[in-house]
């Protein structure tokens, strides 16, 4: 069940994209991103009280009603983990959050942030390690009874996820406990999505390798003999020309398509239904107006040729598009959710400061689960007519 909150966190959003544009940044000094990211935290626990405590004065307390409207229901386990917290003032050191929670809160990150689903994230659980099949050497033809564990081993490798931890901070007002197991629970889980979707989707496109304590992004090549991890360069440039019958669109993307059809090892691939195009949300605008049509019917589509699935992310810088190949990329969240408090204090009265912990990671196959486009929209340009008989 996803999550249903009344309203938009604007406060927190008009912080986070304050953050997000300072970490992105060159000569930012460490005292304005200490300071971006307590306004951010603030406006967060800030907006969230309100909407939650506004919902606990006027929503009727019968589970069966909240569950017909899709509300927050809580199961036995929940409800008696989240009733201790309450009867304790707060959470425990080492807290693990209830396996039911921690799967509602993954359910709502790949829901709420469609970028994350298309990536692949994957939930581990508590396990930090797993192995990862190549499908291309997972067979071997051979004699009835001769040996084939030589042969088919070279097909399996493990893939370890906990080495980077991603750490989000929970500021829980006191007030927030006298409301009920089911808004303590929605507040937690709401904290830990949003925080959680702004560190994922930084790493998993822009992060800078291992080096950083940062997973490897979309955005980055890893050089095989040294391992270190640069960004990409540009496979060439976009327009999204108008053209009568969408001819120049359809050649561009043609293009990219044939540039994912291989792998790093100049290995073929099918790609069909599986490529996925990133903008910065000012560039998807752009890319909607000179690929939406209105139907017979007066309905306004916008379709890439294709299937090519558009999504926005305001990870990726304006006058760039990022195209990867879904299941390229690895990415996972494992080891449970652990809570403790924070031994410092931000700027917030009557609240108690947590942090919740959990192993993720990221990176691509190899450098071509991605590839980066140049953007050149011009919306001055004359339709373009294709020659008769095109």
């Amino acid at each position: 069940m996803t999550m249903k909150l009344k309203g938009t966190l604007e406060n927190f959003e008009t912080k986070k994209q304050t953050y997000m544009n300072l970490v992105k940044a060159e000569n930012t000094n460490v005292e304005d991103l200490s300071t971006a990211f307590d306004d951010m935290f603030t406006a967060l626990q800030s907006d969230l009280t309100e909407q939650i405590t506004s919902e606990a004065r006027n929503e009727v307390h019968d589970a069966q009603i909240l569950a017909a409207r899709g509300q927050n229901v809580l199961t036995s386990t929940e409800r008696k983990f989240f009733n201790e917290v309450i009867a304790s003032g707060g959470f425990a050191e080492d807290t693990i959050l209830p396996i039911t929670t921690q799967e509602r809160v993954f359910e709502d990150l790949v829901t709420e942030h469609p970028l994350l689903s298309a990536i692949g994230l994957q939930d581990l659980g508590a396990v930090t390690r797993y192995i990862y099949s190549d499908a291309t050497k997972a067979y071997a033809w051979g004699a009835l009874f001769g040996e084939i564990k030589g042969q088919i081993s070279a097909a399996f490798r493990e893939e370890q996820i906990g080495q980077l931890k991603l750490t989000a901070f929970a500021v829980i007002p006191k007030d927030m406990l006298e409301l009920g197991p089911e808004y303590v629970e929605r507040y937690v889980r709401t904290v830990l999505v949003e925080s959680y979707s702004v560190g994922l989707e930084y790493g998993l496109v822009n992060g800078r390798g291992p080096t950083k304590n940062e997973p490897t992004g979309l955005l980055k090549d890893v050089n095989s003999d040294t391992g270190a991890v640069t960004d990409k360069t540009s496979s060439g440039t976009l327009t999204f020309a108008p053209s009568e019958r969408g001819q120049v669109v359809a050649q561009e993307l043609g293009g990219v398509v044939v540039n994912l059809s291989k792998d790093a090892k100049d290995k073929a691939r099918k790609v069909a239904n599986k490529i996925v195009m990133v903008v910065n949300p000012v560039d998807a605008i752009k890319v909607q107006i000179g690929n939406t049509i209105q139907t017979a019917n007066g309905q306004w589509v916008t379709n890439l040729p294709y299937n090519i699935s558009p999504i926005e992310s305001e990870e990726v810088p304006e006058g760039k598009a990022l195209f990867f190949v879904k299941g390229a990329y690895l990415a996972a969240i494992a080891g449970g959710y652990k809570i403790n408090k924070f031994d410092e204090t931000l700027a917030i009265e009557d609240a108690r400061l947590y942090t919740m912990k959990q192993f993720a990671n990221g990176k691509p196959k190899d450098n071509k689960a991605a590839v980066v486009y140049d953007l050149d929209i011009d919306f001055s340009t004359t339709p373009t007519t294709e020659p008769a008989g095109a």
